[in-house]
């Protein structure tokens, strides 16, 4: 979908909702997403000025321009230390403005796990999306893996945050 149709669809869903139709659902886009980038990730969450349901689309390149952070550390599924990087949970959702209590974090083989809002908190989960300098496909855990610094704090070191790190990640819902 090319800018000049976003900009449309943007410009007519502003116009009725000026209108005061509550009955429409929103689909922004997050970033500038290209056509020829897939999305990786569909956050689905509501507006906290209308309370419409939004759901916001990313391709890598999206997460990308958000603030990185990058963390080593070992993990329960790796023989050594691993140096990820990807955008702080906690910045994805100052990004989208969201406000909620869960996050329901789910992969694409249907595993889910719901995630308090308080594991959003800056030095905590990322949403991964570099393992060792280099993007991760579906076989390695990719392309997106909720990891949490295991080695800085031994609360990352319980069997609940192990599965709260939701990998091949696709989807976060805002409840």
């Amino acid at each position: 979908m090319n800018l000049k149709f976003k900009l449309i669809h943007l410009f007519v869903f502003v116009l009725l909702l000026k209108a005061g139709n509550g009955l429409i659902f929103a689909m922004a886009s997050a970033g500038t997403s290209s056509s020829a980038s897939p999305v990786v990730l569909t956050v689905e969450y509501k507006d906290k000025q209308t309370q419409l349901a939004v759901l916001s689309k990313f391709t890598i390149a999206d997460l990308m321009l958000l603030p990185a952070t990058k963390f080593t550390t070992s993990t329960i599924w790796t023989a050594e230390e691993q140096t990820f990087t990807g955008v702080e949970l906690a910045e994805l959702i100052k990004h989208l403005e969201i406000e909620a209590h869960v996050l329901h974090a789910v992969a694409l083989d249907e595993y889910y796990f719901d995630l308090p809002i308080s594991d959003a908190v800056p030095g905590g989960a990322i949403v991964a999306y570099l393992n060792n300098g280099k993007r991760m496909t579906v076989r390695e855990k990719g392309p997106l893996w909720i990891v949490y610094p295991y080695d800085k704090n031994e609360k990352f070191q319980t069997e609940e945050i192990y599965a709260r790190s939701v990998w091949s990640l696709w989807k976060i819902i805002a409840q």
